[in-house]
């Protein structure tokens, strides 16, 4: 064991020597192999650090005072024989070493030989994989990162852990909805950046800001809001969005107000802890597919050069990576310490954050065997998660798919897992649009998606596993979708070859917003508002992007990861310009809320009844309109009967059932009169209702009776 200070006037350690093996402290001076990562011992006394590698022939532990990071006040060369347990380096520092230390940093030694896989290079400086604040010094530098060599001063560092209070988490309830759940996805930079979101300053683009958005979120009605990436991500890597992960434990330090070290970590639980008092959940699109080292070019912050074969899926050259999630590298989800790494970050989150849900992007990479085909029947990481007790009341939603496969509606099982439903986007888009032969799939669409979620003795999925959802971060933000054709991403320097072509996408006669006359504008505002019907009135879970309920725009921009700017910042002066469109969403939520009988935990079955025109569904190629009548699930909830009419010219329907019907809902009408408050007006005996074209009528009743139509 060789230990060295570099600071004349820093604390050392104990000198450790083969005698300390007979010490009644023997932990006190080899350390513990668990928890990994940085942690305070239970007396107070020493900080315990834990790294996993399994190829490395050694590790040294550096610290670093906050004005100084280049170096370090100390460090400890760890012996083998002393400081590891199986594939786990471990040490202990006591306060009064480690007080002089702001940040800490791992230097691993081991073979450069990139053509076995492995990448190790001991005069780098590595951040912990378990750190929960990440430090970027001001001359933190990529390149030092990417190249070989020494990166002293220019690395990422972990903070070290501060014995400090906890949190105050006295009166959090963690709110739980079922069939009045609205999922609201949110970007905690671009939602209070601009300066029209009427917050101070200093809260703009974080999480206190959207702490102050509370009021509008409750007004709106939404009542879980799924926060686009927030685990710490590369400050020097072009990804707005933060799909490019840098740690899976730290909160991103740019969203916080509070620059103090570590302030990101309480600001983000004040943020969780005033949501839930407003009765919204909280949940996280987390990204544990690939990380920001990218691909062999690319930068080494951290796994890379502390154990690459472990956390990686290699080519079979063991030279390059896979790239099976098109961001450069795949993270190895077979692999039990990755694995346990995962899971080990989804506790923390839950029970340090208390945050309620995980949206997995491109989950499917966690099929991925050792060789990177794809384990379908037995994913043991998705297996582990579904079995954990620690998530049983926690949404698990899963992107069910990756640049090389889709996996929708296979290889998520069990009640605990939701997915983004692609098929509801593309369908619903597709069928507003105008497209023929659609209306089989919108009946499949509304009714739960039973294609994909069969409710079959083997599968027992339920109907609410489908989040539906029209539009989100990725694509077309819901106005662009009847404002453009085609995709206009130019700024993003990839000469427009960037972002999908599939769209379903139409500009209602004009391309963009410049020479658009009011009738384009009307049609937009119409098409817009049949989308929002259709969504809410489908059973599952649904969607939607922030600001799409005031007409936010991109430009036609479909795929703005790096756009940090007007292109991507919620511009809130739209509010007051489309309030109209705001009521509008406003009703339609509230509508939902209050006729249970729509979002079902299973499906519709003999509480629906399909209708066309006039008398049974017209399923032929040329159809472009669906009715259907909907019995709720109690008896005080309401009877429900909707026309859907895509068609360019006007239909009049034939209301196939008996009873007193009051119109709540008809898209063609201006505002107010396009949505009336149930209630608002008695009920009258209707025969017939002329639908104009491109329109949602919906017609609502006590319980009545039914006359003809086919079950489903």
């Amino acid at each position: 064991m060789t230990e060295s200070t570099l600071s004349s006037t820093s604390p050392s350690l104990e000198p450790i020597s083969p005698n300390a093996t007979r010490r009644a402290d023997w932990v006190g001076a080899e350390g513990r192999p668990w928890p990994l990562g940085a942690t305070w011992t239970e007396d107070g006394k020493a900080i315990n650090f834990a790294l996993y590698s399994e190829f490395a022939t050694g590790a040294t532990l550096r610290l670093y005072a906050p004005n100084d990071q280049v170096n370090p006040v100390y460090q400890l060369s760890l012996d083998h024989l002393f400081h590891k347990t199986g594939r786990i380096w471990h040490c202990r520092v006591p306060a009064e070493t480690s007080g002089r230390a702001a940040y800490f940093a791992w230097r691993v030694d081991g073979p450069w030989d990139p053509g076995s896989g492995q990448r190790f290079d001991p005069t780098k400086d590595l951040v912990d994989p378990y750190a929960h604040v990440i430090y970027f010094p001001p001359t933190f530098d990529r390149d030092a990162c990417r190249q070989k060599g020494d990166n002293a001063g220019r690395a990422p560092l972990g903070v070290l852990p501060k014995p400090m209070p906890p949190f105050d988490w006295s009166g959090d309830c963690k709110p739980r909805h079922t069939s009045d759940t609205v999922i609201y996805e949110v970007h905690v930079g671009g939602f209070t950046r601009h300066g029209s979101s009427g917050i101070a300053p200093a809260r703009h683009g974080t999480y206190a800001g959207l702490i102050d958005k509370i009021p509008y979120l409750q007004e709106l009605g939404i009542t879980a809001i799924e926060l686009m990436p927030v685990f710490q991500f590369d400050p020097a890597e072009n990804n707005y969005w933060g799909y490019m992960p840098f740690s899976f434990f730290a909160p991103h330090d740019a969203y916080s107000s509070d620059r103090s070290l570590g302030g990101q970590l309480d600001e983000f639980r004040a943020m969780v802890k005033a949501l839930h008092q407003a009765g919204i959940e909280v949940i996280l699109d987390v990204v544990y597919n690939h990380t920001a080292e990218l691909d062999e070019r690319g930068p080494t912050y951290s796994y890379r050069g502390i154990d690459n074969r472990s956390y990686y899926l290699l080519a079979q050259d063991m030279t390059h990576y896979r790239d099976d999630t098109g961001a450069g590298n795949v993270l190895h989800c077979a692999n039990r310490l990755v694995r346990r790494m995962i899971l080990d970050s989804l506790r923390y989150w839950v029970t340090e954050m208390h945050v309620d849900g995980f949206r997995f992007d491109l989950a499917s990479i966690f099929t991925r065997s050792d060789d990177g085909s794809l384990d379908l029947e037995h994913p043991a990481i998705i297996a582990e998660i579904s079995a954990d007790p620690a998530f049983a009341d926690i949404r698990l939603i899963a992107e069910a798919w990756d640049p090389a496969s889709y996996q929708l509606g296979h290889g998520f099982p069990g009640v605990t897992w939701l997915q983004w439903n692609g098929k509801f986007r593309d369908d619903i888009r597709a069928f507003v649009r105008g497209d023929s032969g659609k209306v089989p799939d919108l009946m499949t669409r509304l009714y739960g998606s039973s294609d994909l979620f069969p409710d079959s003795i083997d599968s027992a999925y339920h109907s609410y596993q489908s989040v539906n959802y029209i539009s989100s971060h990725d694509g077309f933000c819901l106005y662009d979708l009847v404002a453009y054709n085609g995709k206009h991403n130019q700024a993003n320097g990839e000469n427009n070859q960037d972002g999908t072509d599939a769209n379903f996408s139409w500009n209602c006669g004009v391309e963009g917003d410049d020479g658009a006359p009011p009738e384009v504008i009307e049609l937009r505002n119409r098409q817009i508002k049949n989308f929002c019907c259709l969504l809410f009135l489908a059973n599952g879970t649904p969607m939607f992007g922030a600001g799409d309920e005031f007409l936010r725009t991109r430009k036609g921009n479909n795929n703005p990861y790096n756009q940090d700017n007007d292109t991507t910042w919620l511009h809130w002066d739209l509010l007051e310009k489309h309030r109209d469109l705001f009521r509008f969403f406003q009703r339609m939520i509230a509508f939902r809320k209050s006729h249970p009988g729509i979002g079902r935990s299973r499906y519709w079955r003999e509480d629906v009844r399909w209708f066309g025109v006039a008398g049974q569904p017209d399923l032929s190629w040329d159809s472009h309109s669906l009715a259907f009548h909907l019995r709720g699930t109690a008896e005080a909830d309401d009877e429900l009967y909707i026309m859907i009419n895509a068609w360019w010219q006007p239909l009049t329907f034939q209301i196939q059932v008996d009873g007193s019907w009051c119109r709540v809902v008809d898209t063609a009408l201006p505002s107010p009169q396009d949505f009336r408050d149930p209630g608002a007006e008695p009920g009258a005996p209707l025969n017939t209702y002329l639908v104009q074209p491109r329109s949602v009528v919906i017609l609502l009743q006590e319980r009545g009776g039914i006359v003809g139509g086919d079950g489903r």
